[in-house]
């Protein structure tokens, strides 16, 4: 797949969008769409890895603009009751959603919303609860990896967990490892290991205030407060649960599973005085969400519960295991369509399943 997807991209999608072939033979729907924020205006990519889930804001207009020209956009709340077969939907149709609640989704992704008269079904964290913001904390973990030096060993007496890298190439992996280690422990925990790591890296403990004093940085990486949630809300937005603190669910014990899932459900509707009705898995691959926390999803009250990927017209809609079109900051307008009308989806399941499936993990 990785061969031929240039050419799918830059031939194939761009032929078949313009000759109206993707939304002609679109699946049937709905559609999900799942954005994680806008690049700031003169932000500079740090990595792929951190900012390749973050579009730019002429993307998310056009992406948008063809949306509401090709397709049929419709609000959380008719999703909602198309879930509890309380209405139906028109053809094409398709559902925006947006992951972290980082601050950019205030500044640069809700007026754009607001001018095309759209509605978009936001998940937030426990942390957006809080008067003072924060950074998702494995988006913190790898900023201080790519701090740290080329080479180095961490430790860690009381736990099983120790890596060493050697090469700037291996932080990723090694970062990606240890993130699924983490998951393991509650909030609190993860931020005393996370200030070890810091300690034994010998990475000043002033080294975020890059990050907090930077107004650019800050919108990039810092996700909402309580504040700046209701101004969402006022904004004409929706909200959905993104656990406590993003660890992924598979990883964690089923005590703090359960806590991650039915707490920030409970905790956004008490601060809100709203129903929450929708969950969005953390990372929300196949290797992050079992059985075990779909059914933890129903059991908690939510009415729906959404994955990270496999999604687009005709996708299937397993209430509790809904997929979603991940887009990505080096996804062409074209390559967009292909995947919001099922073709893409239905492409790599025909002819590379083995690469769909790795894809999913």
């Amino acid at each position: 797949m990785r061969l031929v997807s240039p050419f799918l991209k830059r031939v194939v999608y761009p032929g078949l969008a313009k000759t109206g072939y993707l939304r002609r033979n679109a699946g049937a729907g709905p559609a999900i769409v799942t954005y994680h924020g806008i690049l700031p205006a003169g932000y500079k990519e740090i990595d792929s890895a951190l900012d390749g889930s973050l579009v730019s804001a002429e993307s998310f207009r056009r992406q948008l603009h063809l949306l509401k020209t090709r397709y049929n956009i419709v609000s959380p709340e008719q999703f909602f009751l198309w879930c509890e077969s309380k209405q139906t939907l028109p053809p094409r149709s398709v559902l925006l959603t947006c992951d972290d609640g980082l601050q950019n989704t205030l500044t640069d992704m809700l007026p754009i919303l607001q001018e095309l008269g759209l509605s978009c079904l936001f998940f937030v964290t426990g942390a957006s609860l809080s008067e003072k913001a924060s950074m998702l904390w494995y988006e913190e973990f790898y900023l201080l990896f790519l701090a740290a030096g080329n080479s180095f060993t961490l430790e860690f007496m009381d736990t099983d967990m120790r890596i060493s890298v050697a090469s700037p190439q291996e932080k990723r992996a090694k970062w990606w490892d240890l993130v699924k280690k983490l998951s393991q422990f509650d909030h609190r925990r993860r931020r005393e290991i996370l200030e070890r790591i810091r300690e034994q890296l010998r990475i000043s403990s002033e080294w975020i205030s890059r990050y907090v004093d930077d107004p650019i940085l800050h919108c990039r990486f810092f996700m909402m407060n309580m504040v700046e949630l209701r101004q969402l809300l006022a904004g004409g937005m929706c909200i959905g649960a993104h656990t406590l603190s993003h660890p992924m669910l598979s990883q964690a014990p089923e005590e703090l599973a359960w806590s991650e899932i039915f707490e920030s459900r409970r905790n956004l509707e008490q601060a809100l005085d709203r129903v929450i009705l929708a969950l969005a898995y953390p990372f929300g691959n196949l290797g992050s969400v079992t059985q075990r926390e779909q059914e933890m999803a129903e059991r908690a009250g939510f009415k729906c519960a959404f994955l990270n990927f496999g999604g687009g017209l005709g996708a299937g809609n397993p209430l509790f295991a809904l997929p979603r079109v991940h887009v990505t900051a080096a996804m062409g307008i074209a390559e967009f369509e292909a995947h919001i009308s099922g073709f893409h989806r239905i492409l790599r399941q025909r002819f590379f399943p083995e690469d769909y499936a790795a894809a999913a993990v």
